[in-house]
Parts: C-alpha cells; structure tokens; sequence
C-alpha cells in the first residue's frame, strides 16, 4: 500500500516566528523575526516519516519559508515538496475586504498524489477549508514551551497508516478522541 502524503503547514503549525521576544529564548532568528520550534518538532517528523510520505505548504513567502524549513528538517526526513505563497490561490472576504490564502489540493493532485492518500495538517480552518475530508486542524502555536499537540498528532496518525481513502474518517474532535484514548 502506498504511504499517504502528510502536508504540514509551518506558521503557527510547526513553529512561531514573531517580531516580539518571548519569555523563552528563540530557537533561531530569521531575518527580523525571532523563531520558536514547536515543542517536539523532530520528534514528530521523525516518527511520521516512518509511515507518511511529508511535504510542507506554507501561505508565507517563499524564500522566508526554504529558509525557515532549512532550520527545522532533521538530517534523516526528506520532503516531497516545499511550498509557499506562490502555489496558494488568494481570496478576499467581502465583509473585511481582508485577503487571504487558501492552499487547494488539487495543485498536490496535479504533482501526482492522490487524495485519497493525502492529509493537510493545519493551525487555520480558512486555510484548508476546501479540503474538508483530508483536512486536520491542529492548535495554533504561539510559543507555548509546554505545548504537546505534536505529541498527540503524531499518536492520531496512526490510524491513517494504512487506509484506503483518509477522506473516510471523521478528523472533528480529533484531539478529544485521542486524549481519551
């Protein structure tokens, strides 16, 4: 069976970056923004990318995002691709005239992946919102040294291993269901 793809956004999903020092030291610093890394980041994309094929797709831009992955990617994960805003489709909401990007699966589709097999793990339901059934929304991470929400992603995962069509599962309440489990 062939391994399903994990999309995993950076911003607030896997790490922090913000103009403002927190409390903790920063991870690392790129360009004015301080970085925090999300609590047991290598230890999540280690074990997933045992069971999952992973690539990242950030709405932030693009070199900002090859130079923040270039930071965090553990020696032994590789990606199957590395996105940034280029490849979002850009919206606007009519009552704030405010835009923003919406990542669609069909462009993943396109590079050859099924989406049946693919999952998008994301801090933002508008996001991925046109991806209902392979859509994972995850807490927004702010730099919370005490986080453990990789911890239990990484655990729900495994149900995914070795389905058929991910679409099939309900993902609501997802962090419920596990922290009972």
């Amino acid at each position: 069976m062939k391994k399903t793809l994990l999309v995993l956004d950076l911003d607030e999903t896997l790490l922090y970056a913000t103009k403002e020092k927190l409390i903790q030291q920063e991870d690392f610093v790129v360009g004015a923004y301080n970085v925090y890394v999300r609590p047991n980041l290598d230890y999540f994309l280690s074990r997933v990318a045992q069971d999952f094929k992973l690539a990242i797709w950030s709405s932030a831009d693009d070199a900002y995002v090859e130079e923040l992955v270039g930071k965090i990617k553990p020696v032994a994960v590789d990606f199957e691709f590395i996105w940034g805003r280029s490849r979002t489709t850009k919206k606007r909401k009519s009552v704030t005239d405010e835009y923003y990007y919406v990542k669609r699966l069909s462009k993943v589709k396109r590079k050859g992946f099924l989406l049946e097999s693919t999952l998008i793990i994301d801090d933002t339901a508008e996001k991925s919102m046109l991806n209902y059934g392979n859509a994972i929304q995850i807490a927004e991470f702010t730099g919370n040294a005490n986080d453990d929400e990789l911890l239990l992603l990484a655990s729900y995962l495994e149900k995914f291993k070795n389905v058929e069509n991910v679409r099939q599962i309900d993902k609501r309440n997802w962090r419920n269901q596990e922290r009972s489990s």
